[in-house]
C-alpha cells in the first residue's frame, strides 16, 4: 500500500476506484460521478476539491474528471486488492459471486502490502476477478480493461464471449448466473426488438430475452 494510500479516508478510496472504473468506460463527468455514489452534486464537487488538493485528480469542463498518475497508482492498488479479496472469497472461503463485492469492499482497506503479496501467491497470481474484471498488475490487464465492449452493442448475428460483468449489483448477478451468462460464456443474438428493446440471445444452448439496461452491463470480446 502506497503512502498516499495509506493517509485517505475510506471515503476517498471508493472514490478515486470509482473514478478509475468509470474512466475505462468514458470521460468521466461530475454529475453521473454523483450518481454511482449516491450523493449529491455537491458532495461530489467538495471530495474532488479535496483530492485535487491531494493531487489525486484534476478536472475541467472540457475533460471532465481525470485520476493523476499518483492518483491512477493509488487507483490501481485499491482495485488489485479489492478483486484479490474477491478471488479469495469464492475461491477459498466459497462465497457465491454476488456475495463478495461489499465484502471485499471492507476488507481492502485494511491490507498491508505484505498481506497482498502472500494472497495473491495463495490464489496462484489470478488475472481476473471472480466477475472477470483484469486485476491491476498482471499482464495485459490494461489492454483488457479497454478491449471490451457491452453486450448491448451487438448486432442481430454476433457471437461473443463474455469477458466480465458489472459486479456491483447482487440481485442481477444471481439473476445472470441461473442464465448461464458468466465469464467466457459464449453468447449470441439471434433478435433485437424495434426502438432498443430486448435482446433474445442465446447461451449455453438456451435462449433468453434481456433488457438493453441488463445487456449494457455485461462486456464481451470478439464477434
Amino acid at each position: 500500500m502506497s503512502q498516499t494510500a495509506q493517509m485517505l479516508t475510506e471515503a476517498s478510496e471508493e472514490y478515486i476506484e470509482a473514478i478509475y472504473k468509470m474512466s475505462l468506460e468514458g470521460q468521466v463527468i461530475a454529475a453521473r460521478l454523483a450518481e454511482r455514489m449516491k450523493v449529491s452534486p455537491p458532495t461530489v464537487a467538495d471530495m474532488l476539491k479535496r483530492l485535487a488538493e491531494k493531487g489525486l485528480v484534476k478536472s475541467s469542463r472540457r475533460d471532465g474528471v481525470k485520476l493523476t498518475k499518483k492518483g491512477l497508482e493509488t487507483a490501481e492498488a485499491l482495485v488489485r486488492r479489492h478483486r484479490l479479496w474477491e478471488r479469495f472469497l469464492t475461491d477459498v472461503l466459497g462465497l457465491n459471486w454476488d456475495e463478495v463485492h461489499e465484502e471485499a469492499c471492507k476488507l481492502e482497506h485494511a491490507m498491508s502490502p505484505q498481506v497482498e503479496v502472500k494472497l495473491a501467491q495463495i490464489l496462484g497470481n489470478p488475472e481476473t476477478c471472480p466477475h472477470g474484471y483484469p486485476i491491476p498488475g498482471t499482464r495485459g490487464a490494461k489492454k483488457r480493461a479497454r478491449e471490451a465492449r457491452p453486450l448491448s452493442s451487438l448486432s442481430v448475428g454476433d457471437e461473443a464471449v463474455i469477458d466480465r460483468v458489472a459486479e456491483e449489483d447482487s440481485q442481477l448477478l444471481q439473476y445472470l448466473a441461473t442464465l448461464g451468462l458468466l465469464p467466457e460464456a459464449r453468447v449470441s443474438v439471434k433478435e433485437i426488438a424495434p426502438f432498443k428493446g430486448p435482446m433474445l440471445v442465446k447461451v449455453c444452448g438456451a435462449q433468453y430475452a434481456l433488457g438493453q439496461e441488463v445487456a449494457s452491463k455485461i462486456m464481451v470480446k470478439g464477434k
